[in-house]
């Protein structure tokens, strides 16, 4: 066993265990109970009540969306200027047949405004033509399994990590131990930066000593098809709605979810907490809570951020199946990620991430069920000719859509200015997907959080094998 490996031992909850706080406990049984209790009104009462599972559902997404909007509001003003001064950087490139696509990440790393010192590819015992990319494209010579190539004819910058295969989060620990620079950031190998991407992460971290760990703010890319430009299309405003949210649970300094395709870290705390867990479905959103765990326990004042300046493109589901596997993924290691780490759900000891942030999250791995209850309920509803109850469920429905549909107008002038991105976020089109989304996509969103539902309980979820659509192959050029 390594010693990155024996002080992961010590600091996750899920080896080394933590006593759970009875609040803790109150507050997990609370989603399930009031399910229950709410459910039932559906068979044995009669009128708007039949319903109200569906309301509740409302009304917490409706206070959800109002913390939010309180919590956006700084930005409105234009972002302060960061001090000039920098962090030596390196990007970590996991990757395990990739080659499709590496290219195309290498080069876009490689433009940066302000390049990286290192750009390390950890290969993950790749069977394609990964080794073949990295030898034609950059000159370098395949090192025996563990070894690193350096000397790339063309990019100084440019190492190799080979690797046998055993997965993201092992090979990301194999480089952040190869790689000695003050931050490093991981990319996967479908996403493409930005060229100011890099600059503006540098600069967060060179203003902010206490800054451990940022993500920066993704856009997604689907392909060219209409499937594809469909599915885009509603993606792009559900991330628009998510990473404004990010912020604003920034604001109370509870930021849990950082975005493992385009994430930056200190290397010395990622190394000091065991670096990242090789058995969670989403090892980059574990590894944020194992910071503020070790930050609680040890007095620590770690802070961790969205940089609205540090944009990318990412590679996204394009289609049902790859959509909800992805959805399954996300949402089966965020149960994981909740169970290990139920002792801190209402515990003081976490300041306001225990007594915030947490207790939501509790809440939120039972959201996707309330509301695929509310719409089956609903469906029956109708079916069954009761329109005096279905009319009034309509006029909810309606208000909550005029709700969403009024801060998403607003909040989309305020993401372009924070964040410079316009591309594909015009008002019409938001417009049509505000109204459409509830009995659509969102519907779909929630299969495929229910069916991660099943792979948390089962053991069995993992990455699957990934088809990219949009970006494009240049390996050969």
């Amino acid at each position: 066993m390594t010693p990155l490996q024996h002080t992961f031992v010590a600091e996750s909850p899920r080896l080394t265990p933590r006593a759970i706080p009875l609040a803790s406990r109150a507050i997990g049984l609370l989603a399930p109970i009031v399910f229950i209790v709410l459910t039932a009104q559906a068979f044995f009462r009669q009128g708007l009540i039949v319903w109200s599972i569906g309301i509740a559902y409302i009304l917490y997404d409706t206070v959800l969306l109002a913390f939010t909007a309180w919590n956006i509001r700084d930005l409105r003003a234009a972002p302060p200027a960061l001090p000039g001064e920098s962090v030596t950087f390196g990007v970590i490139v996991a990757a395990h047949n990739e080659a499709s696509v590496i290219a195309s990440t290498i080069d876009r790393l490689a433009a940066q405004a302000v390049p990286p010192e290192v750009i390390l590819i950890a290969d993950d015992g790749s069977s394609d033509d990964t080794a073949g990319v990295l030898a034609r494209r950059y000159g370098l010579t395949a090192p025996a399994l563990g070894g690193m190539a350096t000397g790339s004819t063309n990019l100084p910058s440019l190492r190799w990590l080979r690797l046998p295969h055993g997965g993201k989060a092992v090979a990301l620990n194999a480089a952040v131990l190869a790689i000695d620079t003050e931050v490093v950031l991981t990319v996967d190998a479908d996403t493409l930066l930005e060229p100011g991407a890099i600059a503006a992460m540098r600069a967060a971290f060179a203003a902010e000593p206490e800054l451990v760990a940022a993500t920066g703010v993704l856009a997604p890319i689907c392909g060219p098809n209409l499937q594809a430009r469909l599915f885009q299309w509603f993606q792009s405003y559900e991330y628009v709605r998510n990473f404004l949210s990010r912020h604003a649970w920034e604001q109370v300094h509870s930021l849990l979810l950082i975005s493992g395709a385009f994430a930056a870290f200190r290397r010395d705390p990622v190394v000091e907490v065991g670096g990242f867990d090789p058995d969670c479905l989403v090892e980059d959103y574990e590894l944020i809570h194992r910071l503020y765990r070790h930050a609680a326990d040890h007095g620590r004042d770690w802070r961790v951020r969205v940089v609205g300046g540090a944009l990318a493109s990412t590679d996204a589901p394009a289609s049902p199946l790859a959509f909800l596997k992805q959805r399954r993924r996300w949402f089966g290691g965020f149960l994981q990620t909740q169970y290990w780490n139920r002792d801190m759900v209402g515990n003081r000891h976490f300041g306001l991430l225990g007594t915030r942030m947490l207790p939501v999250k509790a809440l939120d791995t039972l959201q996707p069920v309330y509301g695929l209850a509310a719409f089956a309920i609903l469906i029956v509803v109708v079916a069954t000719g009761r329109f005096l109850i279905a009319f009034p469920i309509l006029m909810i429905m309606i208000a909550k859509i005029v709700i969403d549909l009024s801060f998403h107008l607003w909040s989309l002038t305020i993401y372009k200015r924070w964040t410079g991105q316009r591309e594909g976020l015009g008002i019409g089109p938001a417009i049509i997907a505000a109204i459409a989304e509830p009995f659509t996509f969102q519907l779909l969103r929630h299969t495929g959080a229910l069916w991660g539902w099943v792979a948390f309980l089962t053991g069995r979820g993992g990455w699957g094998r990934q088809h990219r659509t949009a970006i494009p192959d240049i390996s050969a050029v």
